[in-house]
């Protein structure tokens, strides 16, 4: 089986050599950067399967690291770093982190985060006209390539934007509790704060309202959101 490789992105030498110790161990491929900048040059010069990524790094941080790979790559995002405050997990979630782990850490948990991201595979719905693809009026989410598009219009989102409506539309006119959307989109459990989830589907109204279609992303009051289609 090919060697998965994973970018790590930390500032801190020592945090380097013991995840190049124990990822190597475990069949990994390293690569190695110490800042913002450089990390998002080599996601675009490299083949990268994973990001460990520290939030305060030089030139560039963490969080607007994390931003600009998931505009561009749909790359797993683990944020590594000593920042454990709630606010500063709602903004890594926020910028398109797909988990949080926070220093000092067992390795071994890092190895089992890692894996289970690189198992994960977004499901398909069967007897759609293409695998991997939805439509809902003129709005069509292909979770292949994680296009958008509407009316054939191409509408920018952050991958895990589009993960979240591809989910919902795979399960329309169903109510799921912000709890729900972050085990199924996320795969985070319930820590006692669902306000990443609240933040992204304000922005998908935001970039998708059209009073005019025949669907809508709906807040059902004291349960959660629901995508529904009349």
């Amino acid at each position: 089986m090919e060697s998965k490789t994973i970018l790590v992105v930390d500032d801190d030498k020592n945090i380097c050599e013991l995840l190049d110790l124990y990822l190597t161990h475990a069949g990994f491929t390293l690569l190695f950067c110490h800042d913002g900048s450089s990390a998002l040059k080599m996601i675009q010069e490299k083949k990268v399967d994973l990001v460990l990524l520290d939030i305060m790094l030089p030139v560039i941080n963490g969080w607007e690291v994390c931003r600009l790979i998931k505009l561009k790559r749909a790359i797993p995002v683990i944020m590594l770093t000593a920042r454990d405050m709630l606010e500063d997990k709602i903004e890594g979630f926020a910028s398109g982190a797909d988990d949080y782990i926070v220093k000092p850490f067992q390795p071994k948990e890092v190895i089992a985060r890692i894996q289970a991201r690189l198992r994960e595979k977004v499901p398909v719905q069967q007897g759609s006209r293409q695998e991997g693809v939805l439509e809902a009026d003129h709005l069509v989410v292909d979770i292949n390539s994680y296009e958008v598009r509407r009316n054939g219009a191409l509408i920018e989102l952050k991958p895990k934007e589009v993960q979240l409506l591809y989910f919902l539309l795979n399960h329309k006119n169903m109510v799921f509790s912000r709890e729900q959307l972050l085990e199924k989109v996320w795969n985070y459990q319930y820590s006692g704060d669902t306000r990443t989830v609240d933040v992204h589907i304000k922005s998908l109204r935001k970039k998708l309202d059209d009073p005019k279609a025949s669907w809508r992303i709906k807040t059902v009051w004291g349960v959660g959101y629901k995508l529904e289609v009349k």
